[in-house]
């Protein structure tokens, strides 16, 4: 796993941003072959209030999000699982200051949700990824490898 603080988002915030986000409209639509099993999977814009992951207050938006998804065989019952694929890059802004960095998370992901609610995530690449509290400090990271 790897984090880098965003200095232009204030030190409060020790933790890597990843994903950025601008107006939805934006955002380059995905797009999968038809027949092919995969569709569109749109992120949406995002805030996160101050002290839930930093000291301020967050906005992410998408401003290139090619992410389609397709359903896989369900592992068990109450399982799902889903793949996920494509380019995106998030916006992330504090929104007391007006800093922002563009993340790139163009990662693959394969998803487990179970019935609980509870999920289960098998990564390849850099995703964002929000934490509040936990194992880990509070922060929006940047997770990125296999």
């Amino acid at each position: 796993m790897r984090g880098d603080v965003l200095g232009a988002l204030g030190t409060a915030c020790a933790a890597a941003l990843a994903l950025g986000t601008v107006p939805a409209s934006a955002a380059t639509p995905a797009t999968a072959p038809h027949g092919s099993g995969w569709e569109p999977a749109p992120s949406a814009p995002w805030d996160v209030a101050a002290g839930k992951r930093c000291a301020f207050a967050l906005h992410g938006e998408p401003i290139v999000d090619e992410v389609v998804r397709r359903e896989l065989p369900l592992p068990a019952e109450g399982v799902t699982r889903s793949a996920y694929q494509g380019d995106l890059v998030i916006r992330v802004t504090n929104k007391e200051t007006g800093a922002h960095h563009d993340a790139d998370a163009i990662g693959s992901a394969v998803v487990d949700v179970y019935a609980s609610g509870a999920q289960f995530w098998r990564v390849l690449g850099p995703v964002l990824v929000g934490v509040g509290d936990g194992s880990l400090a509070r922060g929006t990271y940047i997770v990125d490898g296999a």
